[in-house]
């Protein structure tokens, strides 16, 4: 049996094919490329059910799915979940954060979980020892923190960063920037996995999203790095709800 799940954002689109419930091939890019990689996926897989979770538009991508005559499930607020959720507003749950407190829930029942998904925003997921899901934090991410200074100000230049160490004390307008952001938003989610620890006995961290590879280095706190976190929480939903 054959899933394929389906990280589908707003500029990126992510896949990881599943066989037997074990990831085989993960692919990421644009969506014109994600048409083009469903027809070679269509060679070489018989697959079963395409699964997405879609926080950009996900309306063209599911019409050329089911064009392709291939069974879709969209994730949302309504799907039956393998955890309890006590979020205040469920409707108003994220799918994206749905799908990673699945993955704490298939990986780490019964531990006290917070999971960290660094990508456009940063998003702060918390599931109980007693599989109950919390609720978190978001805030803004990396791109998002650069954008904003540039777009908000009248001379704030638009940087980005690189290879090289971010020190604390920036020395040009370029560095401070960067200081000032990467810096920040290290000391924000090692202040919060504090908060986190001192509160819960016992906390496994996942660090996962585009930018977590490049933060991971950066924090203090102990962390477990999964890139691929999301698509192994939306298809142990995928697996949840076929069972």
């Amino acid at each position: 049996m054959v899933n394929l799940a389906v990280d589908l954002g707003n500029t990126r689109v992510k896949f990881g094919v599943f066989e037997d419930s074990v990831l085989k091939k993960v692919w990421a890019g644009n969506l014109p490329e994600a048409k083009a990689e469903l027809l070679e996926l269509e060679k070489n897989y018989q697959i079963a059910i395409v699964a997405i979770c879609a926080t950009g538009n996900s309306k063209d991508f599911v019409t050329f799915v089911k064009k392709r005559s291939l069974s879709v499930e969209v994730l949302s607020s309504q799907t039956a979940l393998p955890f309890q959720n006590g979020y205040g507003t469920p409707q108003t749950l994220g799918v994206d954060r749905i799908a990673l407190v699945a993955g704490a829930q298939k990986n780490y029942s019964g531990s006290n979980v917070l999971v960290i998904d660094a990508g456009t925003c940063v998003t702060y997921d918390f599931k109980d020892n007693n599989d109950v899901y919390k609720g978190g934090a978001i805030s803004p991410g990396l791109q998002m923190r650069f954008k904003a200074m540039h777009e908000f100000t009248a001379g704030l230049p638009y940087v980005e960063v690189g290879d090289e160490p971010i020190e604390v004390i920036g020395v040009s307008t370029k560095t401070a920037l960067q200081s000032g952001v990467v810096n920040g938003l290290v000391a924000e989610i090692d202040g919060l996995i504090d908060w986190y620890k001192n509160n819960y006995s016992e906390l496994t961290i996942i660090l996962t999203g585009g930018d977590g590879v490049f933060l991971s280095s950066r924090l203090k706190n102990g962390i477990f790095a999964n890139s691929n976190f999301l698509l192994e929480g939306l298809n142990y939903i995928t697996e949840f709800n076929r069972n």
